[in-house]
């Protein structure tokens, strides 16, 4: 009955003739599936710091790369096997999905299963992930995504469809669970309030986190000191994990070096487990002193790029 409510209340935002701008703009408002992820920690890309970011507009859009636009191009490809694979009949949702009950979030689904309550999220990965599709496996970041979309369309199932480019292609079904629903509708429901109150979520090690807060903060700052005293144990943690860091770098390089000693010239070795090589190569560098003091005549300035930046430094105090 909970589901049937659910699904009774779920509204839909056309996306016909809406540029990719406005998509942008109309998915910054509430939390998507790939997002989910990040919130509860599981996306291998980005962190909650940079959703609540994103969100509030104080970093610029993802630059396209590569990998999304074939992603993209593909996404009709990969339903189509889907298809041929199962059996089944997709259709398009030209529409962002909204759920009455769960004003915080929703769902942008690649496809939607012909007579059947469920929906399809379609992937294309490198080769180079192949292992973590093994033995019935994948990403815990899809699993989180197609339970989003669960909880946004009360939809019992989902099917995940991967394309891995020149090797494989896999098929997943995907069941709703509700406990794990409760859990992610409860940590997006206090990511949300991050973004209503415009107050940061917890940082994070990740380079995500990092590369957010100096894009945010990049450029000169106010001068000013602040009183770092509330986070003074901290400053001192970092200091052991900074030594700890040294005994174990120096540990791993003596480990390293007595290998190369073992090999001597041998350029590949192995053993039960473990395969090294230690192979010649050649490494090419632009000498641009070099280039600059023989070329004295030729304008470099248009060839260099200026950016402001903060540079971060601890010093203990004697």
């Amino acid at each position: 009955i909970e589901m049937e409510e659910l699904k009774m209340k779920v509204k839909k935002l056309s996306t016909k003739g809406m540029s990719r701008e406005e998509w942008l703009e109309a998915r910054r408002k509430t939390i998507g599936g790939s997002e989910a992820a990040a919130i509860v920690g599981l996306s291998p890309y980005t962190s909650p710091y940079e959703v609540w970011a994103d969100k509030l507009g104080k970093i610029p859009p993802k630059e396209d790369n590569e990998a999304m636009r074939q992603g993209r191009d593909l996404e009709e490809y990969v339903a189509k096997r889907f298809c041929e694979e199962t059996g089944k009949k997709v259709r398009r949702e030209n529409a962002i999905l909204y759920n009455e009950d769960i004003p915080f979030a929703h769902a942008n689904v690649d496809r939607l299963i012909v007579g059947e309550e469920a929906g399809l999220e379609c992937k294309t990965t490198s080769v180079l992930n192949l292992r973590k599709y093994a033995n019935g496996e994948y990403p815990a970041n899809y699993y989180v995504q197609c339970q989003h979309y669960m909880m946004v369309t009360g939809y019992s199932k989902w099917y995940l469809a991967v394309l891995i480019l020149g090797k494989d292609f896999k098929v997943f079904e995907i069941a709703r669970n509700d406990e794990d629903i409760a859990a992610l509708r409860g940590a997006e429901t206090t990511f949300y309030e991050y973004v209503t109150s415009q107050t940061p979520p917890p940082v994070d090690g990740s380079d995500s986190c990092t590369n957010t807060i100096g894009a945010i903060y990049q450029g000169n700052a106010e001068i000013g000191e602040l009183d770092l005293t509330p986070l003074r144990r901290a400053l001192e943690r970092r200091d052991e994990l900074v030594e700890k860091i040294n005994e174990l770098t120096a540990e791993k390089t003596e480990i390293e070096n007595s290998i190369k000693s073992a090999m001597g010239d041998c350029e590949k070795a192995r053993c039960d487990g473990y395969r090294v090589s230690w192979a010649a190569s050649q490494r090419r560098t632009f000498d641009s002193k070099k280039f600059v003091k023989e070329n004295p005549n030729v304008d470099v300035e248009p060839y260099y790029k200026t950016s402001e930046v903060r540079t971060f430094r601890i010093t203990a105090d004697k």
